[in-house]
């Protein structure tokens, strides 16, 4: 018969940390108090130079005001770049599918961030997501084409329907990255050769 570990208070210092630590997508209570007892063990000036960071990221950035993106600054440097094509605009779920975009060294136009995908399991609907942004982006007519590159997931997939159906009456053309991307996968998840196959062979949506 195995032992059971003893609990960890929550109400003290290390307790509350693990606590805090648990919180964070993909750390569980094992991986908490692992990180919490390293940061422990560590020189002072490194749980400093944690906690600086922290407070730095919510002090210091902010959301693009064109696309919507995290940036330190305002516009983006992407929106800033006169050597990205304006007349397309890719709309992605969240900041880091641009990261995974980005680093295939493919696409050269603009971005949208919906911070989010339509779900209605979970109470989110289209007035959640930053679509009133994208539609004002839209009416000055200088995009040519939106590519859908949501999730390859059942809320990725309403989401993409929906933009759709308010995009296509604008007379832009709207188009989906390619099947390439098996169903299910998370965008900021699939490697270069799969996402540069999908922007490449992206079709009419």
């Amino acid at each position: 018969m195995s032992k059971q570990e003893p609990a960890i208070p929550a109400n003290d210092a290390i307790g509350r940390l693990v606590q805090e630590f648990s919180k964070l997508p993909g750390i569980g209570p094992k991986s908490a108090q692992r990180i919490t007892f390293h940061l422990l063990r560590s020189p002072e000036e490194k749980a400093k130079d944690l906690a600086e960071a922290l407070i730095s990221l919510k002090q210091r950035v902010n959301l693009c005001s064109i696309c919507c993106n995290v940036t330190e600054t305002d516009p983006c440097p992407i929106c800033r770049n006169s050597q990205r094509d304006s007349a397309m605009v890719c709309i992605v779920e969240q900041p880091q599918d641009i990261l995974a975009l980005e680093h295939t060294g493919v696409y050269k136009g603009l971005y949208h961030v919906l911070h989010g995908a339509i779900s209605p399991t979970e109470g989110v609907g289209v007035d959640d997501i930053r679509t009133r942004e994208l539609l004002a982006r839209l009416e000055n007519n200088t995009v040519k084409e939106v590519i859908l590159a949501t999730n390859t997931n059942m809320e990725g997939e309403q989401t993409a329907m929906y933009l759709s159906r308010i995009v296509t009456p604008l007379g832009i053309k709207v188009t989906r990255l390619a099947r390439g991307l098996p169903f299910g996968t998370e965008l900021e998840y699939a490697d270069d050769v799969t996402l540069t196959r999908a922007l490449e062979g992206r079709q009419e949506y």
